[in-house]
């Protein structure tokens, strides 16, 4: 005997006619819900936007300082350029001065030797006459190689005035012809290498004469010196 017995039916719901639960949000339409707005959010945004100036207006300081540090420095190093290239200048310009400053002594000795030679004796000896042409030469291509480095002589005049920086009194004059402080005597010229001196032109240097009848004692003084002999200021001949 068959049994036949009822199977209930069930319905199968078709996913597209859903009914949405109201409870849930994320199931209603997206075109029927408004996202709700919450006062935390809102105080957020206002608290990032305060941090954006203040960041802002800390770079523009940041930016003023950075800038006033690269003009210094820029500064610096053209002031650094500049103190270098005086300091080449001057290696370049003075860098023979101790080698020329013994010269000297060689150019000193050429004019003693022309001088120690008696004029009448050059046209009598043709040999010392040709010794004498020599060293003259000798003398004239040093002065060339002096003028050539910017050498010069400091060669004053009697009845200029009297110049420390130039000048190196060796003794005074006592006499009427020249003003008092100026140079009466010429003893040894001087030479500057560019505008630094190399050895200052030794001079006397002119004094008030003496009134008649004074105290001096003739053929010296009280120092026990030749008359005319005392001793005068030094320059500083330092390169």
């Amino acid at each position: 005997m068959t049994d036949i017995r009822k199977k209930p039916k069930v319905e199968t719901q078709d996913p597209g006619n859903e009914v949405p639960d109201p409870a849930r949000a994320e199931d209603m339409p997206a075109d029927g819900l408004q996202a709700p707005v919450f006062e935390e959010e809102i105080g957020g945004i206002g608290e990032i936007g305060a941090d954006a100036a203040q960041a802002q207006a800390w770079t523009e300081d940041q930016v003023r300082e950075l800038k006033d540090q690269a003009l210094r420095l820029m500064a610096d190093m053209e002031n650094l350029r500049r103190r270098h290239e005086r300091e080449m200048d001057e290696a370049r310009k003075y860098a023979m001065t101790a080698f020329a400053r013994d010269l000297l002594e060689v150019l000193d000795n050429l004019g003693r030797a022309l001088k120690s030679v008696p004029e009448d004796e050059r046209g009598r000896n043709g040999f010392l006459e040709t010794l004498v042409t020599g060293v003259e030469m000798t003398q004239k291509s040093l002065l060339g190689t002096f003028e050539k480095h910017r050498i010069q002589k400091v060669e004053p005049h009697r009845g200029e005035r009297f110049d420390h920086n130039r000048h190196q009194a060796m003794y005074e004059v006592p006499t009427a012809e020249w003003p008092a402080g100026t140079i009466a005597d010429i003893v040894q010229p001087g030479y500057v290498l560019a505008e630094r001196l190399l050895r200052p032109a030794l001079v006397g240097v002119a004094k008030a004469a003496p009134a008649a009848g004074g105290d001096a004692v003739a053929g010296g003084d009280e120092g026990g010196r030749p008359a005319g002999m005392t001793g005068g200021g030094s320059v500083d001949t330092s390169a």
